[in-house]
């Protein structure tokens, strides 16, 4: 808004005459009187905000308290609602951690008239053979599969330290034999000069102790020569039985250490007889007697069969495996059958005893042996030996280790652990739960 002032001129610029004077004023009072109407339009345009009072202290505390309320309520929310997505997520991931798995039942066959089982052919006596004493070997007589009877000279050994050492015994037995007989005179003639008061009774007494000293001294002598007398009679190695070599490890001039901590010299076995050792699965337990005669067959003798006879079993059940561990017996006077080979055993019972077969699919091979995963109530995997006994191809029978009513995983996954959860996966449908693939049945059902 322009004022008066604006329009007033220094003294030096006002016009000196009165005439012109009077007529610029009138000019000015008018443009001054339109610069206030145009004011007071323009002034009655414009509204002026009004004047609030200002808002009291507690009033305005109370505002921000519920503000900050509001946020620390949302921010709660927020924190809340992302925590239950993160658990959400972490259950969704654990529970597709879990592998989803098929199960079957193992399949019952329709029983054996005999019971055919696998068996490790050995040695009815099977011993190592070390040295008693150090030295060198001089000179072997038997070689491997030479036979010997019990008490035969197999092997020579030098030792002249032990030699040495028994020579140094004997002459100290002598010095010590010496010793023992001045002892004695000196005894005997102090207890006469005792009698006479001649030398006092502790004198005496000292001369009997020495001989009695002595005497002890040439039995320790005597025990120590019995000793390396001993020590060097098995410089000389002979068969502790009768039986055949099947191993000689050293050569003349090897060094000789005594002991087991050394190298053994030889590996005998006796095999006139032999022991079969085989596993029995629990349900045909019952039907094995002692003195049974079983009938035993190998690979390279087709069409021949070996009698044994059931010599011992265990008398309990392995719980590792639910067999019973039997050792037949079989003559092998003419040598025929050689330590650990593989036969199969045939015993004359089961025909009222039922038989299990799994899928080949089903095995696990692990370093401790073949394994199957069994499932149990809580979903969680059971890892079990598996005593394998015929193959049937896609089939397997067992032994033992499973019941008909076990549900084993078929086609597991390396990956599969002891103890680990599992999702059973639904039978498809028209297909029950717990029935073996067709490929599988069918052969199991040709066997």
């Amino acid at each position: 808004m322009s004022t008066d002032n604006e329009f007033e001129q220094p003294a030096s610029q006002q016009p000196e005459s009165g005439a012109e004077h009077h007529s610029t004023q009138a000019e000015r009072d008018e443009e001054i009187e339109a610069i206030q109407q145009h004011s007071k339009h323009q002034h009655a345009g414009i509204q002026r905000p009004p004047e609030l009072p200002p808002a009291p202290p507690g009033k305005a505390l109370t505002i921000a308290g519920v503000v900050l309320l509001v946020l620390l309520v949302a921010g709660g929310l927020t924190l809340f609602a992302r925590l239950g997505h993160s658990r959400a997520l972490a259950k969704e991931t654990e529970q597709n951690a879990i592998p989803t798995v098929a199960v079957v039942h193992p399949v019952t066959e329709k029983p054996d008239m005999e019971l055919v089982l696998p068996g490790s052919l050995l040695a009815f006596k099977e011993s190592p053979i070390f040295a008693r004493t150090n030295g060198y070997l001089l000179r072997w007589y038997k070689d491997i599969g030479s036979r010997v009877k019990k008490g035969e000279l197999l092997a020579n050994i030098d030792t002249p330290e032990v030699d040495q050492e028994l020579n140094q015994g004997r002459a100290a037995r002598q010095q010590i034999l010496a010793q023992m007989e001045l002892a004695k005179i000196s005894a005997q003639r102090w207890e006469n000069l005792r009698k006479t008061d001649s030398v006092s009774a502790q004198e005496a007494d000292q001369q009997s102790s020495g001989y009695q000293q002595a005497k002890a001294n040439l039995v320790a002598a005597e025990a120590n020569v019995r000793r390396l007398e001993q020590l060097e009679s098995f410089k000389n190695v002979y068969a502790p039985f009768s039986g055949v070599l099947t191993r000689r490890n050293v050569d003349p001039g090897a060094l000789i250490n005594a002991g087991a901590t050394g190298k053994e010299l030889f590996d005998m076995a006796q095999v006139d007889t032999l022991r079969v050792y085989t596993s029995v699965p629990q349900a045909y337990a019952p039907f094995i007697k002692m003195g049974g005669k079983v009938i035993i067959t190998l690979q390279e003798f087709p069409g021949r069969k070996f009698e044994g006879t059931v010599a011992r079993t265990a008398e309990a059940i392995d719980p590792a495996t639910r067999t019973l561990l039997t050792e037949v017996d079989v003559v092998n006077k003419d040598g025929l059958l050689l330590p650990g080979s593989f036969g199969q055993v045939h015993f004359a019972v089961g025909a009222n005893v039922q038989k299990l077969t799994v899928p080949v699919n089903a095995m696990l091979f692990r370093a401790e042996g073949a394994r199957v995963a069994v499932i149990g109530a809580d979903n969680k995997v059971q890892l079990r030996p598996l005593n394998i006994g015929r193959d049937y191809g896609q089939t397997l029978e067992v032994l033992g280790g499973l019941e008909a009513t076990d549900q084993i995983v078929i086609n597991p996954p390396d990956s599969l652990e002891d103890g680990q959860p599992v999702r059973v996966a639904q039978p498809a449908p028209g297909q029950k739960q717990g029935n073996q693939p067709q490929a599988a049945g069918q052969k199991g059902s040709a066997s």
